[in-house]
């Protein structure tokens, strides 16, 4: 579940801002580089990323990550996961203080 919760946020991030760098992005995440790079490697590999060079760079190692349509589902997907487990805590945890309060 960790794993799904980490491309969520990868994902959300990317579609924000498609050109911001590994090592920003891995600071924003709290990721290491490392993890990241393993991350994203693995989001390309099952078609839910693009990455594209900056066309107009000269260094050419500066990229950009597009979501693919697969990608977009996905997130869709995991955000309603995510949304479905925390109102299910919700409810949890509003029935927990329902039965204190009854005493």
């Amino acid at each position: 579940m960790k794993n799904n919760q980490d491309n969520l946020n990868i994902l959300i991030k990317i579609s924000k801002k498609k050109n911001i760098t590994q090592r920003k992005l891995a600071n924003e995440l709290g990721f290491s580089l490392g993890k990241l790079n393993y991350c994203i490697n693995a989001l390309k590999q099952k078609g839910l990323i693009k990455i594209e060079n900056f066309k107009r760079n000269k260094n050419k190692i500066n990229y950009f990550y597009i979501l693919t349509a697969k990608g977009i589902t996905k997130k869709l997907n995991l955000t309603l996961v995510f949304m479905k487990k925390k109102m299910l805590e919700y409810e949890e945890l509003k029935n927990e203080l329902d039965k204190k309060n009854e005493f």
